[in-house]
């Protein structure tokens, strides 16, 4: 590769080097190449390793780049839509949802948690862990929050915490009429558990859809549900629940 040196521009050099880095992405190296270590690429495109690091960041954030580790910097395949439905009668834990369920304790949350539930801070809610999986990679993992209100027909379950006792939270809540449910999307950077979970690394950028499901005037369950942002790129519509669709789609940009 030949030596590119970067012009003096009134826009902050990172970002006048993403747009740079971008470009070779596109027209030099394919998905899934390792790129060059950081000092070889300082040293082509003429800038400080600081500079550099900060433009890697920006395309990591941008979903072109992946960190991995023991491997490197890699070029990212393009995004998987994940479509964000506005449909408002839908239970978690359906038959067409394609969360699996992973475990499910009785405790405590945070207590942000709690006040978004209406129970108190030390009242034990049943904390169901799912994940989703596209293309053989993991891209989600939620936790599903549901207070004994919300189910009070479930039975003592004698198996431990397991993926039956989560399936059983989830049955139950699907007795109660939906009214409505709501969501926001935030970006935020993976903590150590989603870090492990995503094979990425802690502060690795994610997107938080944070859902509350209503009925009967009252929050009956809470999903708080992390996607990796290199990976998902999530879009909005009527199909009335969410999707990872596996085609080929455009890269974010």
């Amino acid at each position: 590769m030949g030596t590119t040196q970067l012009e003096s521009v009134p826009e902050p050099k990172y970002w006048h080097l993403r747009t740079v880095l971008s470009e070779a992405l596109d027209s030099e190296f394919s998905v899934g190449e390792i790129l060059p270590n950081e000092r070889d690429l300082a040293a082509r495109f003429g800038v400080a390793r600081a500079t550099l690091r900060q433009a890697l960041e920006q395309l990591e954030l941008e979903g072109r780049l992946q960190r991995r580790r023991g491997v490197g910097t890699t070029v990212a395949p393009p995004r998987v839509g994940v479509a964000v439905g506005t449909g408002q009668h839908a239970w978690p834990g359906t038959d067409d949802d394609a969360w699996e369920p992973a475990d499910c304790d009785l405790a405590a949350p945070p207590a942000s948690v709690a006040d978004a539930l209406g129970t108190g801070r030390e009242e034990p809610v049943h904390t169901v862990r799912r994940s989703r999986v596209s293309q053989g990679r993991p891209v989600a993992a939620e936790l599903l929050y549901v207070p004994p209100a919300a189910v009070p027909g479930l039975t003592a379950i004698d198996a431990p915490s397991c993926p039956a006792r989560a399936r059983a939270v989830l049955r139950e809540l699907q007795h109660g009429t939906l009214e409505r449910r709501e969501s926001a999307v935030e970006l935020g950077s993976a903590g150590a558990d989603d870090a492990k979970e995503f094979d990425r690394l802690p502060g690795a950028p994610v997107l938080v859809v944070t859902t509350r499901y209503l009925a009967e005037g009252r929050t009956a369950a809470l999903s708080v549900a992390t996607y990796r942002a290199d990976t998902c790129r999530l879009t909005f519509g009527d199909s009335g629940d969410v999707e990872i669709h596996d085609g080929p789609q455009t890269r974010a940009s």
